[in-house]
């Protein structure tokens, strides 16, 4: 082997050490957050990763940045379940429920990641961005599966819009401590008075 092979082998060797160290960092995050730990810190990530803290900071500059890998592979993990949309001739009844399952599958999946941008994203911008594109990605859905909103009064749309959110799925799951299946059948009921509304004005 020339010198110049040599140092392309080591060079190389680094580069797929360094590329392991970020997965596993990565991987720490995720299963972190996914545990219900809303702001594991960085050395708490680099523990569980196994690595040296100044390997964290070496592979990641900043903490967004480690949320932003961490945010990849939770948008790649949530694609499957945002792919459906209302079956051609179904009720309004019929398509709320579709929309309420969805949502409930989505909110219990993702709850825990969710629950921790949502604390913190007024300490980092990029937690606030992910925010703010996750609620327009709810309501897009919203309108998506019951269009006759787009005809409907402000109010109306704004109700729906949070009788569906993640916070009210959270508070029934959390704070009042449902079980899943009760705090699907109470989003339901907080949801069939303002269907019956939508109704009226479609």
């Amino acid at each position: 082997m020339t010198r110049g092979q040599a140092a392309r082998t080591s060079t190389d060797g680094r580069l797929l050490r360094s590329e392991r160290s970020r997965q596993l960092i990565a991987d720490a995050l995720y299963e972190l957050l996914g545990e219900g730990d809303l702001q594991p810190s960085a050395q708490k990530v680099a523990d569980r990763a196994g690595v040296g803290i100044r390997t964290v900071f070496r592979l990641f500059s900043d903490m967004d940045a480690l949320y932003a890998t961490v945010n990849a592979r939770l948008d790649l993990e949530a694609a499957p379940l945002l792919r459906g949309g209302p079956s051609e001739g179904a009720s309004l009844v019929e398509r709320t429920q579709s929309l309420l399952a969805e949502r409930v599958v989505l909110y219990e999946r993702f709850g825990p990641y969710i629950r921790a941008t949502n604390r913190y994203r007024n300490r980092s911008e990029f937690l606030a961005a992910e925010y703010r594109k996750l609620f327009l990605s709810l309501r897009e859905r919203l309108l998506r599966w019951l269009p006759e909103l787009r005809d409907a009064t402000a109010d109306l749309v704004e109700a729906l819009d949070q009788a569906t959110s993640f916070e009210a799925w959270d508070r029934l799951r959390n704070d009042q401590r449902l079980s899943r299946p009760r705090a699907q059948a109470a989003m339901h009921c907080a949801t069939q008075a303002l269907v019956e509304k939508l109704e009226d004005q479609t």
